[in-house]
């Protein structure tokens, strides 16, 4: 009897949990099945994957410390006028961060293009350097970049590192244990072997940023490896695409990293360190914009659905995983079926089997609207774009997945420059290697489309 007892008030305490907490209609309903069916071990799985811990503590960071976005906002305030006016004003609603001028951003290919520009930028750093990776080994190239680190250091530059609990290793981090070694703060995001706190599957920091002196940033999908040097031919080639940016906009860049790192070491960066005055160096418009599970939930997702909303001739998208969920998969629907131009970029093969297992038993409602949709030659390419009308363009470290829009914490940035975005859109073209058709998924047969099909029923775990 008291054993009964016990397993009712298990699955009635999530159950109420479930019902105040989730806004996702499909995982409310599995959560409260799961307790209902197996009271015990269905609570302990939610005590440790299905509460949002961090949504918490962000809130209580907001209290204190006001907003993520809103760092001092600069001089350069300006308004865009046409189509995409409606895109900047929303976005700057639901960010709380300024659209600002004055800006410069220039296309990385690869590690061979990124790795010496972001080394000699640390080289020559005078006060500060923050840098947030996903992945940060500790082979070769990791050795180079941890040892302008620990120089940087030594010299007097305030150096912070974060990189991400699991992305970094997760029972061993040679990169944060050289580093701390040396004397540089080196913070673990998300960080522990305590299964509750959720350390294996959710809630993972994939930004990659790096400030200098907060007048100079990159900014993109690229992590710190030597898979991602092709031109040495690596066994596994990773091609991936940067950005260097200068203006106003790195101080956007340099709070989103100061959130992040007060989020996981308690310190707060303030101060012209980290914070100092910016002059012009260009005329592009650009507005960064974060999300993840906490105060910023969904809005990179939304930034993409408002902007294929405007849409008039094109849309063109490159991402490494393409598992986009209901809303984008059928906003790209509508724009194809209203005449809009879409071309959906994947790699022929991804570095994960059962994401591109689930890519092929996902893409069909958009071949069914008229989207045209791509396979990259190898290497496998990392890349995170999307232009729309080769006028707006939106980069960043963002899948086009489920995992990255709604659990990741992840940094895009967006630009209202046409040439850029001409050049993105380009690169993008420049991809479009081979064309899926219907006839490529209708002739799997028919174990190799029930595997695809159940590999698509784990997306929004993959």
């Amino acid at each position: 009897m008291t054993l009964s007892a016990l397993r009712v008030l298990l699955a009635l305490a999530v159950t109420i949990h479930v019902l105040l907490t989730k806004r996702d209609t499909a995982a409310a309903i599995g959560w409260i099945g799961m307790a209902a069916l197996m009271p015990v071990l269905g609570s302990i799985l939610y005590l440790m994957f299905g509460i949002n811990r961090v949504k918490r503590l962000a809130r209580k960071l907001v209290r204190q410390r006001g907003a993520p976005g809103s760092a001092p906002a600069t001089r350069w305030q300006k308004s865009v006028e046409g189509r995409f006016a409606p895109l900047a004003s929303m976005v700057g609603k639901l960010t709380s961060r300024s659209l600002v001028g004055g800006n410069n951003i220039e296309m990385l290919h690869d590690g061979d293009e990124a790795y010496p520009a972001m080394l000699d930028a640390i080289q020559r750093a005078n006060t500060s350097v923050l840098l947030c990776s996903y992945i940060f080994r500790a082979d070769r190239v990791g050795g180079l970049f941890i040892d302008a680190l620990i120089d940087a250091n030594n010299r007097g530059v305030a150096v912070r590192v974060l990189v991400d609990g699991v992305g970094a290793g997760y029972f061993s981090c040679p990169t944060a244990r050289r580093l701390r070694r040396a004397g540089v703060p080196c913070g673990r995001f998300m960080h522990s072997l305590l299964p509750w706190s959720m350390p294996f599957i959710n809630l993972r920091n994939h930004r990659k940023s790096l400030i200098i002196d907060g007048v100079l940033g990159f900014i993109g999908g690229l992590n710190i490896g030597d898979e991602n040097m092709v031109a040495d031919c690596p066994r596994d080639p990773v091609s991936d695409t940067h950005f260097r940016v200068r203006g106003p906009i790195v101080r956007q860049l340099a709070a989103a990293f100061a959130w992040d790192w007060t989020f996981t070491e308690g310190e707060d960066l303030a101060g012209p360190t980290y914070f100092p005055d910016i002059d012009a160096s260009g005329t592009d418009l650009m507005r960064i914009v974060t999300a993840g599970p906490d105060t910023d939930l969904e809005k990179i997702e939304f930034v993409m659905l408002q902007a294929m909303t405007l849409a008039r001739s094109s849309i063109r998208l490159m991402t490494p995983y393409f598992l986009p969920g209901t809303r984008l998969s059928t906003e790209l629907c509508l724009a194809a079926l209203r005449g809009v131009t879409v071309d959906i970029v994947i790699p022929q093969r991804s570095n994960h089997v059962v994401m591109d297992w689930a890519c092929r038993a996902d893409i069909h409602p958009v071949l069914d609207a008229g989207c045209r949709v791509w396979s990259a030659p190898p290497p496998f390419n990392h890349s995170k774009l999307l232009v729309v009308d080769r006028e707006w363009s939106f980069v960043g470290s963002s899948n086009l997945d489920m995992r990255s829009l709604r659990l990741n914490f992840e940094i895009n940035l967006e630009t209202y420059n046409a040439e850029f975005s001409q050049r993105v859109d380009d690169f993008i073209v420049g991809h479009c290697d081979r064309r899926v058709t219907h006839h490529d998924l209708d002739k799997r047969n028919y174990l190799t489309k029930l595997r695809d099909s159940g590999a698509r029923l784990l997306s929004p775990y993959l």
